[in-house]
């Protein structure tokens, strides 16, 4: 039994790229039953209806008005970084947010660690020939280095099945802005409170990145799993319900 969180905000979840919200349903059962939760689907993904054209500004305000206000906001790897930035654009929205394995910036620089601009192309070019077969390639990338990499594959892709697949151009787009977006400033500019989850072992958001988001918001809470990569949520199901409701009780 799980001790509740001292206040009634919702808690709003968003999955990363090429999933759904579905990626939550480990997690779910868990939580006290009086929480309000809302895990959506971002514009485009799990049969969501995408605005048009796909722009990142409609994307954040449609995503603005599924959620109440002074939300507890938790996004996963692409999920976080559009947190970050609907946080930054609504301000009222958010109470407090948390990244999960997200960084403001995910694309490698000289002065960044992350991904390499090699692998981005590699998955923009075979979402063009195989849309399943990528995000299933995706889903095993994203498991790499947990030691229930087995488990957690077979459940992101168990998560990924049970709804419809990603149209082309939200996973097309959703890789631009993972190759192109930089909030750092709106990170560190943001006016609520900060949590951070991360894996050592994740491939994608590399551990390097931590001491840097610390200068970024040294005000924050972060948090380096030693044994996770880049899904904590699946691979350390205790630890990350318990991550939740740290935040869930944060007071005003």
């Amino acid at each position: 039994m799980v001790d509740s969180p001292t206040n009634t905000s919702t808690l709003v979840l968003l999955h990363g790229w090429g999933l759904n919200q579905q990626v939550w349903s480990q997690l779910l059962p868990q939580l006290p039953p009086q929480q309000p939760v809302l895990a959506l689907n971002i514009p485009g993904f799990g049969g969501s209806q995408a605005p048009a054209p796909y722009q990142l500004e409609l994307v954040l305000d449609q995503l603005a008005s599924q959620i109440p206000q002074q939300s507890v906001l938790v996004g996963w790897s692409l999920g976080g970084l559009l947190a970050l930035l609907l946080a930054s654009r609504h301000p009222a929205k958010v109470k407090t947010l948390g990244l999960v394995a997200s960084s403001p910036k995910f694309l490698k620089g000289d002065d960044w660690p992350g991904m390499e601009g090699a692998v981005m192309r590699q998955f923009a070019q075979s979402l063009q020939q195989d849309l399943a077969g990528t995000v299933e390639r995706f889903l095993a990338i994203q498991a790499m280095g947990s030691s229930s990499a087995r488990q957690d594959i077979k459940h992101l892709r168990q998560a990924v099945l049970s709804l419809p697949l990603p149209t082309a151009p939200s996973l097309e787009q959703g890789l631009h802005w993972l190759a192109e977006l930089d909030a750092r400033e709106q990170l560190s500019a943001l006016p609520h409170k900060v949590f951070g989850l991360y894996g050592r072992l994740d491939s994608l958001v590399p551990a390097a990145v931590l001491p840097l988001l610390k200068q970024l918001r040294p005000d924050a809470d972060w948090t380096l799993l030693d044994k996770a990569s880049h899904a904590p949520f699946i691979s350390h199901p205790d630890y990350f319900l318990s991550w939740v409701l740290k935040l869930l009780a944060v007071e005003d």
